[in-house]
């Protein structure tokens, strides 16, 4: 028996999520333990029980809801929290999809071989202390230390963020212990780019996705008179900066093509009209689908940070945020996906994703898939995300057709 989801039951409670942590900007802001995403947390669960499926929640907040069966969990979601001043399909989009798709089962009453989950990680978007913070809880692959000492993003520690909460750090370390046998994970989420737009495509298939390094940096000079310092004996902070942000560029752009490199945040100080820059602090990101291109990368950006420091007077500091490895898709999952669209006459492609997402730390305890739809624009993380409302359709019954496959 073929089944459908209920799409308009799926575009309403996007739309009613999307009541939840409105920003005045025109977005949504539902960073996670914020009253917003406490409330829509409440509002998911609600969903949960009303769709008579098992509800569980783990010491990370991290939030379930199961049909049962037997054997290894077949698991799909995604995240429901949000970037300040984001847009609504971001994550909700996966983890309502999943919910859907787990009702349509259950209402047809369509017996499978396996349970089924579906997830609602916590804290994707690193508005805490790193991104993935939900879902490397669940993975066993969260560092202690990063929760005690690290600051959020707001100029908090973590434990002062979960005073008004039923979580702690305790709890949140424990979250891997609660977790079932998982036989596979997909997540339905909007591309965040251009290419299925341009391409004219309904779904893409991910077939890898890229790791990433996030590094704090500074050069160190010495701040002196812009009227009175030569030129030649300045120990000019940010020409280093500048000197590194585009010579990194175009080592990236010319030997590791596809890879990306991006200094998203900069600080001069002392930062005054007439005063040669001291310190310039900045963020590095970079990223790629090769585990060897982000070893060359990383020796490069060290490299020529000592040859701009040595000939510039300054000094070069940096520290290791956040760093995750480039996944690849198992073929029997990209294969799955692939053989369902063509059967189904859906237009596909398959294609990289330069974003990190949940399926990315789920691929360390299991095979993990992406299915991706297009975002008007390529625009994400932004009030003006938006998508085609019937390429969410036809993802999410994509999404439905793959998980009945994998646990009949």
């Amino acid at each position: 028996m073929k089944i459908k989801i209920n799409f308009e039951r799926l575009k309403n409670e996007i739309i009613e999520l999307s009541q939840i942590g409105k920003d005045p900007r025109g977005g949504i802001s539902r960073p996670s333990f914020s009253k917003p995403d406490l409330k829509a947390r409440e509002w998911f669960k609600d969903k949960i029980s009303i769709a008579g499926l098992s509800l569980r929640q783990d010491g990370a907040g991290n939030i379930f809801g199961r049909l049962e069966g037997e054997g290894k969990t077949i698991m799909a979601g995604s995240h429901l929290d949000s970037v300040i001043n984001g847009g609504i399909f971001d994550g909700p989009a996966g983890v309502l999809s999943a919910l859907e798709s787990l009702r349509a089962i259950k209402e047809n009453s369509l017996k499978l071989n396996k349970p089924l989950e579906v997830a609602a990680f916590t804290d994707e978007e690193g508005n805490l202390v790193g991104d993935f913070l939900g879902v490397r809880a669940f993975t066993g692959s969260l560092r202690r230390e990063v929760l005690e000492n690290g600051l959020t993003q707001f100029g908090k520690p973590l434990k002062d963020i979960l005073q008004d909460t039923e979580f702690s750090i305790d709890s949140i370390m424990q979250a891997d212990k609660q977790r079932p046998d998982i036989d596979a994970f997909l997540e339905l989420h909007i591309e965040q780019g251009q290419v299925l737009e341009t391409e004219e495509k309904s779904i893409g298939i991910v077939d890898c996705i890229a790791g990433k390094n996030y590094w704090v940096c500074s050069f160190s000079g010495r701040a002196s008179h812009a009227g009175t310092t030569p030129i030649e004996l300045r120990q000019d902070a940010f020409l280093g900066l500048a000197d590194f942000a585009l010579k990194a560029t175009q080592y990236v752009a010319t030997q590791h093509y596809g890879s990306k490199v991006t200094i998203g945040k900069a600080h001069i100080f002392p930062g005054a009209f007439s005063i040669v820059s001291g310190r310039a602090d900045f963020s590095l990101d970079f990223r790629s689908t090769s585990e060897e291109s982000l070893q060359a990368m990383e020796i490069f950006f060290l490299s020529l940070a000592e040859d701009i420091s040595s000939t510039r007077g300054l000094k070069f500091r940096y520290k290791s945020i956040d760093k995750t490895k480039p996944v690849t898709t198992p073929p029997r999952l990209t294969n799955l996906l692939q053989e369902i669209c063509e059967k189904e006459d859906y237009s596909h492609m398959i294609l990289p994703s330069g974003a990190g997402h949940d399926a990315q730390i789920m691929a360390s305890i299991t095979d993990s898939a992406m299915i991706f739809i297009p975002c008007t624009d390529g625009i994400s993380h932004s009030p003006e995300e938006n998508i085609k409302w019937e390429d969410l359709e036809i993802g999410a019954n994509l999404l439905l057709q793959s998980l009945i496959k994998l646990a009949s």
